[in-house]
Formats: structure tokens, C-alpha cells, sequence
């Protein structure tokens, strides 16, 4: 009796792990191949070979990209060299990107490892730029102040809170205050994979300011990509596993309540940008996840951008503007537009000038 129990129990629990492997894989869009969707318009960014994850752009056109990230499980080019922050003007013909210096007594540039990133201008027009990262596999934000005729960014500061523990990326609403998703990722790195393996809704999302820490949104499938729109009043964040982005919509007390609307992708989507002038999503996006973390350089990570339009409305547009198979460019995270030029960012590869 003990032996046949211990035999459905055993048969039971590999039909869970059976179950879980296929669910893991279909969140992962692992069987998918991409449609190529090209650009006629576009070039690899010189200067950028080991990572563009995210991207912010200024009202002028001058645009900072993160590079050099060290992300567990995924593959990078440098592994032993620091991250940089670049800027690059997109008001130039060519636009070529250079590396910002950055100052300031107590910044370790030997473990900077930056993600996610954020700018917030002020009424006097100074930039702060809010920048993720991962020193020695921790979290935190680093703040900093752009000094453009130095070409150089001043650290201000460094945030650290409980409620901070995992982060991936953050929207800026203030110097010091932000919106931030925490994708339980970088901390217990064993344990969190068995819990992104089993679908466990454990990340979420936390507003930041130096008086006040909360979260205000959980119960997510990998939280990712956060944004805000122009007139501050909606979030999205992007689910990255779930393949949904939600609009949340932000009140003055800094609360999120959830909008009776997700939109679900045959992607899965990193992070979010959003065009100032029109309102327009712009999502950089893995096809299939699979290939991003099990690396294979001859069957390397896809690249997807897609362009929401409308997305208050109950029919917004939703188009694929850009799709590759990984032979230019291999695993994007983020998408921008400016006057009429597109850059696309990946995680650990290179980044894409388009004009459209």
C-alpha cells in the first residue's frame, strides 16, 4: 500500500514538474519564430557592442544610454569591465554616442551595473538622471546630476530600501522620487528562478520618495518596463512573462489603481517608452524568451518593436514596426522615437538608428 502511494505520488509530482515545463516554455514563446518586418533606414550605433538595455531621450534630443549590463543567466560580452552611461545627440546627421565621466567622492565606478534609468527635469531645466543598479548583484538607484558643457554626470546620491530589493527599471517623477518595478531577479538568484519557473506572481511594483516607500501594485509574472504618460496621469508597466502591458491610472496621493484594460502580445515585453508629443507606447521586445537566456550564437536571441496607439482608448492600434531574426541585432529591450528617428536598445549586444 506505502509503495503504491509513494508510486502515484511520485507520478503525480512529475506531472507537475512535466506541466511546469510546459507552461515555463510557452511563457517564454520559445517555440516562435519571427516574421521579419524591416526598416529601410537604418545602422548599427558605432561605439555601442556590449548592451544599449535602456534608453531615455531628452525634449532637445540628447539621449542617455545605458550599456554593460551583468544580468545572471544572460550572456555578456564583457563580463569583467564595469558599466558606462553614453550620451549621444540626435539633432546631429550622424550621430555618434560618447561616454559620460562620471564625478563624485562616493561613487564605485568598479561595480557600477546599470539597468533601468530615468530622467527628471526641474523648473530651473536641471537634469537628473535616476539610473538602476546592480553592484555585486544588489540593488540600487543611483542619482545623478547632468553637467551638459562638462559632458559628465555628478552622483548625488545612493538609494538603497527594503522595498527596493530586486529592481529592474523606473520612471522618475521627481529628483529623488520614482516608480520602480522589482522583478525578484538579482536576490537568491536559485531561489527566484524556481519561482519565475513555476509562474509564482511575487514581483511588484513600489513608489519611492524619501518620505514615503510603498507598494502600489503586485501580483506579478516578472514585472519589467514602467513608464508614465505625457500628462502624468496614467502608468504602464509591462509583464514581461505574462506578455501583457497594464495601465494603471495615478492619483495625488501617488496611489495606482488598476484600469479595466492589459494588453496582451505574442511577445514578451521589456521596457516601455513613451512618445511626449503623440502619447504612443513604443516596447522593445523578445519573440522568444528562450533564446535570450539560454544563448546560442548560431541560433541567437530575436529582436520585436512594436508601437501601441491609442492605448486608452478601447481599440487601441498595435503595430509591429520592426522584427529580426538576430543575425543584426539580438535581444532588444527598448524602442524611442524623436523627430522622426527610432533607436532600439538590446541587453547585452548592439543598438539600431532608424529613421522612419
Amino acid at each position: 500500500m506505502a509503495k503504491l502511494i509513494l508510486l502515484t505520488l511520485l507520478g503525480l509530482g512529475l506531472g507537475l514538474i512535466r506541466n511546469h515545463r510546459v507552461s515555463f516554455k510557452k511563457r517564454l514563446n520559445a517555440a516562435r519564430e519571427v516574421t521579419p518586418v524591416e526598416l529601410p533606414n537604418c545602422r548599427l550605433i558605432k561605439g555601442i557592442d556590449t548592451g544599449s538595455e535602456d534608453l531615455e531621450i531628452l525634449p532637445n534630443g540628447l539621449t542617455f544610454i545605458s550599456t554593460g549590463l551583468q544580468y545572471p543567466g544572460v550572456k555578456s560580452f564583457e563580463p569583467n569591465k564595469p558599466g558606462k552611461i553614453l550620451l549621444m545627440d540626435l539633432n546631429k546627421e550622424d550621430p555618434a554616442v560618447l561616454e559620460l565621466k562620471i564625478t563624485g567622492n562616493n561613487f564605485n565606478l568598479s561595480s557600477f551595473n546599470p539597468h533601468g534609468i530615468s530622467t527628471f527635469t526641474d523648473k530651473n531645466n536641471t537634469v537628473y538622471l535616476l539610473v538602476v543598479s546592480h553592484p555585486d548583484l544588489k540593488s540600487t538607484v543611483e542619482l545623478f546630476k547632468f553637467q551638459e558643457e562638462e559632458k559628465s554626470l555628478l552622483h548625488l546620491k545612493t538609494i538603497r530600501h527594503e522595498l527596493l530589493p530586486n529592481l529592474n527599471d523606473l520612471v522618475a517623477v521627481g529628483p529623488e522620487q520614482f516608480y520602480a518595478t522589482n522583478d525578484h531577479y538579482f536576490v537568491d538568484l536559485y531561489l527566484r528562478s524556481w519561482e519565475v519557473y513555476l509562474g509564482l506572481a511575487w514581483s511588484y511594483v513600489v513608489y519611492y520618495s524619501p518620505n514615503d516607500v510603498r507598494v502600489v501594485a503586485d501580483r506579478f509574472d516578472f514585472a519589467n518596463g514602467i513608464n508614465i504618460s505625457p500628462d502624468g496621469r496614467y502608468v504602464y508597466v509591462a509583464e514581461l512573462l505574462a506578455h501583457k502591458i497594464h495601465v494603471y491610472e495615478k492619483h495625488a496621493n501617488w496611489t495606482l489603481t488598476p484600469l479595466k484594460k492589459s494588453l496582451t502580445f505574442n511577445t514578451l515585453v521589456d521596457n516601455i517608452s513613451v512618445d511626449p508629443v503623440t502619447g504612443d507606447v513604443w516596447v522593445g521586445c523578445h519573440p522568444n524568451g528562450m533564446r535570450l537566456f539560454s544563448y546560442d550564437e548560431k541560433n541567437p536571441p530575436t529582436s520585436e518593436v512594436i508601437q501601441i496607439q491609442n492605448i486608452l482608448t478601447d481599440e487601441p492600434k498595435v503595430t509591429v514596426v520592426y522584427s529580426e531574426n538576430g543575425t543584426v541585432l539580438q535581444g532588444s529591450t527598448v524602442a524611442s522615437v524623436y523627430k522622426g528617428k527610432l533607436l532600439i536598445g538590446t541587453v547585452f549586444h548592439k543598438a539600431l538608428y532608424c529613421e522612419l
